[in-house]
């Protein structure tokens, strides 16, 4: 049972894994092909449909895969198969249900970041895109529905092979449709995105078609007849449905922080900046860069994911035997392990934010990308640890405070979006962001302080050890980025920047290193004697 718990959740963290750095890659061709403002107008149409999968999922896979375990334990087959029939008709409902809303409020949402006299995307075209990902609406829940009803089985094979599918089925669509539509039909960048947003449904029609195969290779075993046993309570489809909406809400606050705060940027930019006296098209394309650097900005937070979504096992157990202290230990165990990850991501970014740009995203404005880079990076760190604090909130049971955090940084988000612009036209959005994860992040720590205490003393050396390596790291990286620009890469191409970052990077990691070790020295001896 050990082996197998352990090979499903290798099996779901690789394919996790594998679907997150396939949805980073895509992007740096597909950016060299559609430019800021193509990539704008991707988001237009991207943004709503990853709140609408958030709402209409809720997630749905962990919470049908924790009624599954359940009644599976309980031995009452009955209700899995009432579980299974009644979640599949309540997921097409609601991903069809989702899929109206979207389609139908296509013109309203369109009208929010454009015009139709302006300069830049048209009205038509982003009206255009988000009723071409809608479509992706209907497939997507059902899918979520099936790979829960797998994992909740413990088997991790059928959902995780479906993860990549979709992704590998969905990038392949992308870039081999944007290029035909761009290079071949010579069509425009308008068409092209379309393409871009319809592969949505075509990745979910792959991904769903892996998951219906071994549905009907286990039909027998899904399908067979079963009697409730006797003496055992009746539990009607009513308490079914509630049971997973129950399960499943916890889980809807970090799906939903992230799409949240990118669709305020993505639909209050254009207005804002035009506002100030900014033209639609130059608009776009500052909404456009600042996208393209949260993708870099996220790309390392998607790496503690996992950690967010892994503690909460362990820490429930001791929550529920009251265990505070050991709470607090895993707790620390597991900001340690963040901070050691996102610490050197964040700020070598920073330091190598203007060749990194460069790099990724050529065509997309790379002298206003790097240095909004540059201001970005740094939150990667505050969004990673308000993940982490999140999951916390959920272990002990306070899930309204979460969302009541979350609510109150998107308030400040939203209202500094207003403000900063004035004063800072390009940089201004990101700044609000900062304040806004600050404040959803300082609600988080105050519930957990109260409920289970929060005592950094035993990793305090360790930590200020991280923050003195990454100081260091940061010095020596800008330096040495200085000097190679100076002395032998003066002109800004494509591998005169991609020599000054594979440079950047393995003086960051040498020095990170190094100095860690160093300041640890005394203590990995210690440790190693005591192991001897």
């Amino acid at each position: 049972m050990a082996n197998k718990l352990l090979r499903g959740t290798v099996q779901l963290s690789s394919a996790s894994f594998i679907s997150k750095i396939l949805g980073f890659i895509y992007m740096i061709p597909l950016g060299m092909m559609i430019g800021s403002t193509g990539n704008a107008l991707y988001r237009y149409a991207y943004g709503p449909y990853a709140i609408m999968i958030s709402l209409s999922t809720m997630g749905i896979p962990l919470a049908i895969s924790k009624m599954i375990s359940k009644y599976n334990e309980l031995e009452r087959q009955d209700v899995v198969q009432r579980i299974f029939k009644s979640g599949i008709l309540l997921m097409l409902a609601s991903g069809f249900t989702a899929f109206l809303v979207l389609y139908m409020l296509s013109p309203l949402m369109a009208r929010i970041v454009v015009n139709d006299s302006s300069s830049g995307n048209s009205l038509e075209s982003v009206i255009f895109n988000i009723k071409l990902v809608s479509f992706a609406l209907i497939i997507v829940p059902p899918m979520s529905f099936l790979r829960g009803y797998f994992q909740g089985h413990q088997t991790m094979g059928p959902p995780a092979v479906s993860t990549v599918v979709e992704q590998i089925a969905r990038v392949i669509f992308i870039l081999a449709g944007v290029f035909v539509t761009i290079k071949i039909l010579h069509l425009s960048v308008t068409a092209a995105v379309g393409v871009a947003t319809f592969a949505a449904f075509i990745g979910a029609i792959f991904g769903i078609a892996v998951l219906i195969k071994q549905v009907w290779k286990r039909r027998d075993h899904i399908f067979r007849p079963v009697v409730t046993r006797e003496g055992s309570p009746d539990i009607s489809i009513r308490e079914i449905f509630k049971e997973i909406i129950q399960h499943s809400i916890p889980f809807v606050v970090m799906g939903m922080s992230l799409p949240l705060y990118q669709n305020i940027d993505s639909y209050s930019i254009n207005r804002i900046l035009m506002h100030i006296g900014f033209k639609q098209h130059e608009a776009e394309d500052i909404n456009g860069v600042i996208s393209y650097a949260q993708v870099l900005v996220l790309l390392p937070v998607s790496i503690t994911t996992g950690l967010s979504v892994s503690i909460i096992p362990n820490m429930t157990k001791s929550f529920v035997s009251k265990n505070y202290k050991l709470m607090r230990k895993q707790m620390n165990q597991s900001f340690l392990v963040l901070m050691t990850i996102m610490l050197p991501a964040a700020f070598g970014m920073f330091a190598l934010a203007e060749p990194l740009y460069y790099i990724m995203f050529p065509n997309a404005t790379p002298e206003m990308g790097g240095g909004l880079l540059k201001v970005y990076a740094p939150a990667g760190l505050l969004i990673a640890i308000y993940g982490v604090t999140t999951s916390i909130l959920q272990t002990v049971n306070q899930q309204k405070k979460a969302i009541a955090g979350l609510a109150a940084g998107l308030i400040v988000k939203l209202a500094l979006n207003f403000i900063l612009p004035n004063y800072y036209p390009e940089s201004g959005f990101i700044i609000a962001t900062y304040f806004g994860y600050l404040t959803s992040l300082t609600v988080n720590i105050i519930v957990i302080n109260r409920n289970i205490g929060i005592n950094l003393k035993n990793i305090k050396f360790r930590l200020i050890s991280l923050i003195a390596s990454t100081a260091i790291m940061v010095l020596v990286v800008s330096a040495l980025k200085s000097l190679l620009i100076a002395l032998f890469f003066p002109k800004a191409t494509y591998v005169n920047e991609l020599i000054v970052v594979i440079i950047g990077v393995l003086a960051g990691i040498l020095a990170f290193g190094g100095v860690l070790y160093a300041l640890n020295f005394t203590r990995i001896k210690k440790y190693i004697k005591m192991k001897q």
